[in-house]
């Protein structure tokens, strides 16, 4: 072939798990090309709340959080019932610690332990967020580092054509369309971090229909390109049906209301004044509960202390800026603010405020974090997409399997272009399980690039 470019290490798509993938590789001293379908380096991580889990960091033991790779991987396992690999859920735990140590004391992005509230799932605190807990952050601050790195080069606007192989079915590279046409570029490795097909409306109403009349709230550019040329070359797909729903965005103001108001103490109701379901299962199981809801949207409903303690956080603190709640000195006034029965609303407020912590009520929650006390707050919120988690099939090195489960040597993909930990449904994700799949996998498959590479160098 004739080639436009030969490079170390070919990363296709510039998100969190390509940035993470791309500057491990840099690091290395490898040369490293990255392609960004849009004009910006944003991705799904850039919309997300920037928290990454992580266990037995040195975070989270100055804080005395007794946490372990064993208990972390039992976490996830259980939350997605058991169905995803535990090789891969050990591997992501096992990485977890380092990567977060890593963005901080290598690429200087401070990060600290969330503790304001546990996740649904999760045994510990042991999110970890730069101070605005705020995605875009974190991508800003990714960028910062790859721009510093001139062996690392980023071509934007270069959308994935398809994966060349040589005659033994081994990559090669890559075929990319670009501002100055179809480029041949050649990688040692090729690293595939395009992430799933949230943006794709012909294959999540195939694959996962009953999300498909949800707001979409992921990147546009996620079309399951990616995916789409791994089948091409013979790779394997498995749980196209996961994905991560949510069940709270504003629509008004197009930003994400946090699930912390929920586990903190807070309720949701439809536009009856009725509670429906589990809030505190997960907010990605709970966006299909509302979809079932009258005109698919509701309320969440919480007091000024819970309120207080989530302003350290950016996307809240804007819904604040921006008047995007409504606040009461009693529940009916409230009802009546948000224009819901006020009897219902009454009754509900009533049956949850007298519910004990620890003991299940009618629908088997028994997270009650506090008694709502006034003044009130109520926020109007929506379902929503925001990614799939099911795609090519990865063994614990990130690298793509064939159908018969053979690794292709020099292909690995990450994040939402490979299967998650996720398990097959909705039910199965875990707060975080998205960045940590993208960011520890890309982390991942950049340190094996680079073995893998000295190795060659060696002649070993």
């Amino acid at each position: 072939m004739n080639w436009d470019a030969e490079v170390d290490v070919v990363v296709v798509g510039g998100g969190g798990g390509g940035l993470v993938a791309a500057l491990t590789a840099a690091e290395a001293g490898l040369e490293v090309a990255l392609f960004e379908k849009t004009e910006f380096l944003l991705g799904n991580t850039a919309a997300s709340a920037g928290m990454i889990p992580a266990c037995n960091t040195r975070f989270q033991k100055s804080l005395e959080i007794d946490d372990s790779i064993e208990t972390m991987t039992q976490d996830i396992l259980k939350k997605n019932h058991f169905e995803s690999d535990p090789k891969q859920v050990s591997a992501l735990a096992n990485v977890s610690g380092p990567l977060v140590e890593w963005l901080n004391d290598s690429l200087k992005i401070e990060m600290s332990v969330v503790t304001e509230f546990k996740y649904p799932g999760h045994s510990n605190f042991r999110m970890h967020a730069p101070p605005s807990r705020s995605g875009l952050e974190l991508m800003r601050l990714l960028k910062r580092n790859a721009l510093n790195h001139e062996n690392l080069y980023i071509l934007y606007q270069s959308d994935l054509e398809e994966i060349l192989l040589d005659e033994a079915g081994e990559v090669l590279g890559i075929s990319i369309n670009t501002p100055d046409g179809l480029q041949l570029i050649r990688g040692r490795k090729v690293i595939l971090a395009t992430n799933g097909f949230g943006g794709n409306t012909k294959m999540v109403q195939e694959y996962i229909p009953e999300i498909a009349d949800a707001l979409y709230f992921g990147y546009e550019a996620n079309t399951g390109k990616g995916i789409e040329a791994g089948k091409n070359i013979g790779a394997a797909t498995t749980h196209l049906t996961a994905y991560q729903g949510h069940a709270a965005v504003n629509e008004n103001t197009g930003l994400l209301v946090t699930w912390g108001t929920i586990m903190m103490g807070g309720f949701y109701i439809n536009i009856e004044g009725n509670r429906f379901g589990n809030e505190a299962h997960g907010y990605s199981e709970f966006a299909k509960e509302v979809l079932n809801q009258p005109e698919q949207y509701g309320y969440i409903i919480y007091d000024e202390e819970i309120h207080n303690q989530l302003l350290t956080i950016e996307d809240y603190k804007q819904l604040t800026e921006m008047e995007a709640f409504k606040k009461a000195d009693s529940i009916e006034t409230l009802a009546e603010l948000i224009e819901v029965d006020v009897k219902n609303l009454a009754n509900t407020f009533g049956k949850f405020s007298n519910q004990t912590d620890g003991t299940a009520d009618e629908f088997d929650r028994t997270s009650f974090a506090k008694k709502l006390t006034n003044p009130l707050y109520a926020i109007k919120v929506c379902p929503a997409l925001f990614h799939t988690q099911g795609g090519l099939q990865i063994n614990e090195q990130a690298q793509v399997l064939t159908a018969e489960g053979t690794p292709f040597q020099h292909l690995y993909a990450v994040g939402g272009c490979a299967t998650g930990v996720s398990g097959k449904q909705a039910y199965g994700y875990m707060s975080g399980n998205g960045l940590l799949a993208a960011m520890g996998f890309g982390r991942i498959a950049g340190l094996h690039a680079v073995n893998q590479l000295e190795q060659i160098k060696r002649g070993i």
